[in-house]
This record gives C-alpha cells, structure tokens and sequence, in this order.
C-alpha cells in the first residue's frame, strides 16, 4: 500500500527514541515515518500490516522496519470496546541511518550495519533464539540513559546484523512520502473493512466512504495497492481464519463464517489458494510445531 501518514520525526537533541507502549490498544492509523522501527509485541493480538504484507500478531512478535515502509499493528476490536479491561504493551526503538554520522556508513567497519538496514526497506521479522535476544537486550534498554544507552543500541545492530534468524514482510521497499489527504482514504477503507469483514461487503458502500463511483474506486484501490479490492478483503478473512484456526477448537465449518466466508467450498478453495494448504493441514502443521 502506498498512503501513509508520517509521524513526527526524532527531537534533534536525542540520537534515539525508546518506548515502552502501556494503552488500550495500538495506534490505529495506517502511518509511515523516516526513521527505522524496532518494535516487539510484549502482550497484545491483533492484524498487522507492513507494506504489502498482512498478518496476525500476537505477543513476541519482533519486527524491524525501515525508512518510509507503511505499517499498522491493528488490535483487535475487542480492544476498542468501551469498557474492555484488555491493554497492550510494547516498546519500540525509533532511530535515523545516520544517528552515529553523515559518512560512518560508508566506512568498511559499517559494512554488515549497512546491509541490515537495506534489508529493513522491505521490513525483517525475527524468530528463534534471536528474536528472544535481542527482546531481552531492548528491556535492557529501557533502563539505561547516557552514552551506556547508545552503545548498548549498537549492540542490539550488532546482533541483528549477524543472526540468520529472519524473514521479510513486504515483496518490496518503499520510497515515497505519502501525503495527509490519501492517508485519510486509506485509513477509512482499513476501518471499516476491518469491522465489517464477517460480511459481505459491497463494493457500492465502501466507494461511497470516499465519495467515488464503484469503477472508480475499484481503479484507484488497485493502483494504491497492487492489488484489487476483493483479494484485499480475502485476505483479511484468510488471516483471520488462520488465527481462530489455531487460537481455538472451533470446527472449520464454524471458523468460515465467523472468517466471512458463505460457504465451505469457498473457504476451502480461497483458503489453499492463500496458503498454499487446506484449513485442517495448516491447523495440524501448526500443532506440531
């Protein structure tokens, strides 16, 4: 997706910024910024988004994003119920590519530095013994102040420079800096299909929201996204799907509805299409793991 807001940059008397997220729920908006992003989920589930990937979160899950790359870690709706006792908790690292200097990164010694931040244009997730590392070294953080802070920052790099233990998020980098007005059309279309996906969702009524024709809107989605608004919207379900699908014991058949979907059949056949593998062979290989 290529609309996102971009959010405030790091006060010039800071070499970084840390975090730790206490709230009700994530930020909502769908939102771009020019500095990386080291963020860990501590408690907390939802659907996140990373340029043009879309997934389930849940605690533990540890991503790095770069320049530009739009993102939005969705909580789920039960969060934004007004008198739900559920919060989140997180922290996130926010830093530029040239905390350190204007030139350091083209020295030699920056070399393993400068290639993991080039990875980080498509956004890496971290797993295994790595993830629960360099989790354990951004807690460290939290507690530190002072140049200690800075090179225990550079240690966390280090680190991520070196594992294997990664994977990307988005088929692609992103560049461009997206303006407030396409934001806004963005962020209205991601609310309401993701409160409305157990539906059906008519293409007529999620025009209207932008105050477009259904052909034009249906123009305008598919250029924005690299792809047409009905596979977005299967996408949301088939993510959703695979959370009940290992979250809960509920049946397939029940899990296809609550997901969206009118029928079995279609389920099963978009299902496979997505994941390359039927709803109970998913559910059985994520058990035995």
């Amino acid at each position: 997706m290529k609309t996102a807001v971009h959010k405030s940059e790091i006060p010039p008397s800071q070499i970084f910024v840390i975090r730790h997220l206490h709230d009700r729920h994530f930020d909502p908006v769908w939102h771009a910024h020019s500095e990386y992003q080291l963020f860990v989920v501590l408690e907390g589930t939802g659907t996140r988004f990373v340029g043009d990937s879309i997934k389930a979160f849940k605690p533990g899950e540890l991503v790095f994003t770069g320049p530009h790359l739009p993102h939005l870690w969705r909580s789920d709706e039960a969060y934004f119920a007004k008198k739900s006792e559920l919060r989140i908790n997180g922290i996130v690292i926010y830093f530029n590519e040239h905390f350190l200097g204007e030139h350091i990164m083209e020295k030699e010694e920056m070399l393993a530095l400068k290639n993991l931040f080039t990875r980080a244009l498509r956004g890496l997730e971290f797993h295994g013994r790595s993830r629960e590392q360099i989790i354990a070294m951004m807690k460290e953080l939290t507690a530190m102040k002072g140049i200690k802070s800075v090179i225990h920052l550079l240690r966390i790099l280090e680190y991520m420079a070196a594992t294997k233990e990664y994977a990307y998020i988005s088929a692609k980098a992103y560049s461009d800096v997206q303006t407030q007005s396409e934001t806004t059309r963005m962020n209205l279309v991601y609310d309401y299909v993701l409160k409305n996906f157990r539906r059906k969702i008519l293409l007529e009524e999620i025009a209207g929201l932008l105050h477009m024709t259904p052909t034009s809107f249906s123009r305008y989605f598919t250029m924005q996204n690299s792809k047409p608004f009905s596979r977005f919207v299967s996408e949301i379900r088939i993510k959703h799907a695979c959370k009940l699908l290992t979250e809960t014991d509920e049946p397939v058949s029940h899990i296809c509805y609550e997901s969206g979907f009118n029928t079995l059949s279609n389920f099963n056949r978009q299902f496979k299409e997505f994941m390359l593998k039927r709803p109970m062979d998913y559910k059985k290989e994520f058990m035995s793991i």
